[in-house]
């Protein structure tokens, strides 16, 4: 999706007014949060996407675990899910099956449960899962609440993106992204537990915008700066070859293009790294703002529940709605 055009058809629509549709006054919310007690609210999430692998049962496993991320970027708990299936009448219905069984398999990881879903006919398959979850309101986390000295833990690698396209370009096989799969396939649940645990400020999960857009977003939401080092990046093994030789998601310029102008040092940064930071992540890891005193509290979270906990950066005072990139 890119950001920009389809933004400005969106801000078209009409505005709601509810003073229980909490996420209006949360920009950029990952969620939709309407508030239904004053210690219980719903956040409801949708995403699905065509096949980012060529094994079924992967490819049900990563989607899943996608659009179960905006949930668990809230510190939300999900509830319920429905299935959204396009599928062509070409393709054997076996293959229909792996993948809606891979996915349940998914959401019962979740500790959710599938209540139905629908399915259309289409020239290709698209996969994905629309969300209910509850939150209680005073423990949401969100865009909002960063604040200067926080620390920017990010819990997945990156290069997703260059990755499924290197593989449609037949370009590597299945086997050379084997790390990324896992990481696709991986819930952000655990990463969301530790953090909840621990308690932080503010948190979003990386996903089509890219590091890039996320982080951004993050930063003009709660209108602090953010300063990231490019040394404390990780990615998949292959990205930064594929990269160099031009497998680049057209995503990654959509998002280069809508992005990079806000970004202060945008105009010195290698083209390797800008690839890298507006590459657009499928069922990406959180990016998380902690107090500097909780954040070896947080890594010692993450990593005894199997997250990564890559400390990338900063929040700052200076250039809010902006990020600057060291190294």
């Amino acid at each position: 999706m890119a950001p920009g055009p389809l933004a400005q058809v969106l801000r078209q629509l009409p505005t709601v007014v509810d003073d229980n549709l909490l996420s209006a006054a949360i920009p950029f919310a990952d969620a939709g949060v309407y508030r239904l007690r004053d210690d219980c609210a719903l956040v409801q999430s949708v995403d699905f996407f065509t096949p980012v692998v060529d094994d079924p049962a992967c490819f049900g496993r990563i989607a899943a675990a996608n659009a179960l991320s905006d949930i668990y970027a809230m510190g939300a708990r999900p509830l319920t899910v429905m299935n959204l299936v396009g599928f062509p009448s070409c393709l054997e219905k076996d293959v229909l099956v792996e993948i809606l069984r891979a996915g349940a398999a998914k959401v019962a990881e979740a500790g959710a449960v599938v209540v139905g879903g629908h399915t259309v006919e289409d020239d290709e398959p698209k996969y994905g899962l629309s969300v209910t979850g509850i939150v209680d309101p005073r423990a949401l986390v969100s865009t909002v609440g960063a604040r200067p000295g926080d620390c920017l833990v990010l819990t997945k690698p990156l290069g997703t993106g260059v990755l499924a396209t290197a593989l449609k370009g037949e370009v590597i096989g299945e086997g050379q992204m084997r790390d990324a799969i896992r990481g696709m396939e991986q819930l952000n649940r655990y990463a969301a537990e530790a953090m909840l645990t621990v308690g932080v400020h503010a948190c979003t999960d990386i996903t089509g915008f890219g590091l890039l857009g996320h982080a951004l977003e993050l930063a003009e939401a709660s209108r602090v700066g953010l300063e990231i080092d490019a040394d404390s990046l990780k990615v998949y093994p292959e990205v930064p070859d594929l990269a160099a030789i031009g497998l680049v998601p057209v995503g990654s310029y959509h998002n280069r293009q809508h992005y990079l102008p806000r970004v202060v040092n945008g105009e010195q940064l290698p083209a390797e790294l800008i690839d890298i930071l507006a590459d657009p992540q499928t069922s990406g890891g959180l990016l998380i703002c902690v107090q500097e005193d909780k954040l070896g509290q947080l890594c010692q979270e993450l990593e005894s529940r199997g997250s990564n906990a890559f400390v990338i950066g900063r929040v700052v005072e200076q250039n809010p709605g902006k990020l600057s990139v060291r190294g």
